[in-house]
């Protein structure tokens, strides 16, 4: 099917004023922004804004592997899936995945799989899908950076963040992330991505023709454009879990006004009953109890007199033995002076 509108590739891609046909200087990056956690239903995701690219990452897993064949006993495996939606370009495309897409989806996958810690994750496998809306010029870098801030939004142990970025040359001089139009008429392309941390380079092509120190040119191009991005992945991260961080101070302030209003309507109110009850519980419950102690109380009162009752007995027998010698006494002095007499 022919194109309606055909696209027009100019062959002069600087102004009159040495300035690139979108008014950037030959160092300088298109507009760049990013967002994570933009997929509810993904373990972790990012949203990636290059200029005109518009560009969706999510993360799944670490989950089986499907076929169990692939997968890996030591360490666990990362599956990227790059594809292009049918109208994230000027000619409409096939939404069948077409051999481009599954080499960038390889590309991908070799500059962030040094990156992660994979043998954390034995016999499982990462999954990370990348969805192009919209494709303006370096795809590949763009789709890079999302893929590793996806991961890091799914808390996966990562060494560092990875930055992608592309130079080229145009008309003879070197510039800075060629656009579409750049890319498409320019007379070379340098896709890379750089490990932050450490400065490591873990992807780099290069396609077209360029002197020794046009290239070194380049890389320090992108070196530069790579810092400027990491800038704005770590602002992302750290705009991510300061608003986590407000959320949970919200709330706990929530809780504890809602606890000061319980406490106002209910504790008072509480607390008079209470002040007001205790008298009144004590004479109640005072009375029965004496009651029933002073009653458990003549119980062994009527008892006690029967067993006391022998105990009286004898001293009572001690008394009259007592006194039975002292009625002998005098019986036996009568006898004595009646026989004296």
């Amino acid at each position: 099917m022919p194109v309606l509108v055909p696209e027009e590739n100019p062959e002069q891609l600087f102004r009159k004023d040495g300035k690139r046909l979108d008014g950037r200087e030959v160092d300088e990056l298109r507009p760049f922004s990013c967002k994570i956690g933009v997929l509810e239903n993904a373990e972790g995701s990012a949203y990636v804004e290059m200029g005109g690219n518009k560009i969706i990452a999510g993360v799944y897993g670490p989950r089986d592997v499907h076929p169990r064949h692939l997968a890996k006993l030591d360490r666990g495996i990362l599956r990227i899936y790059y594809r292009m939606a049918t109208f994230s370009v000027h000619e409409r495309k096939s939404p069948a995945p077409n051999r481009r897409e599954r080499e960038i989806s390889h590309v991908i996958g070799d500059a962030i799989e040094p990156t992660l810690f994979l043998e954390l994750y034995p016999d499982s496998q990462i999954e990370v899908f990348v969805e192009v809306m919209a494709a303006n010029g370096g795809t590949r870098c763009a789709s890079t950076t999302a893929v590793s801030l996806a991961l890091a939004d799914a808390g996966i142990p990562m060494k560092s963040l990875v930055a992608g970025v592309a130079a080229g040359k145009i008309n003879g001089k070197v510039v800075l992330d060629l656009s579409d139009k750049e890319d498409k008429a320019g007379d070379a392309d340098i896709p890379a991505a750089i490990q932050m941390t450490d400065g490591k380079i873990t992807l780099l092509q290069f396609d077209g023709l360029m002197t020794p120190d046009e290239l070194k040119q380049g890389l320090e191009y992108i070196e530069k454009g790579a810092k400027i991005i990491f800038k704005s992945m770590l602002d992302a991260i750290k705009e991510k879990f300061a608003k986590i961080q407000e959320n949970v101070a919200a709330e706990n302030k929530e809780i504890e006004i809602l606890k000061e209003k319980e406490e106002k309507l209910k504790v008072p109110p509480v607390e008079k009953e209470v002040k007001e009850s205790k008298p009144v519980e004590k004479v109640e419950t005072a009375a029965p109890k004496e009651i029933k102690e002073t009653s458990k109380d003549e119980k062994p009162k009527d008892e006690k007199p029967k067993d006391e009752k022998p105990k009286d007995e004898k001293p009572k027998d001690k008394k009259s033995k007592d006194k039975k010698p002292k009625d002998k006494k005098p019986k036996d002095e009568k006898k004595e002076g009646d026989e004296k007499q």
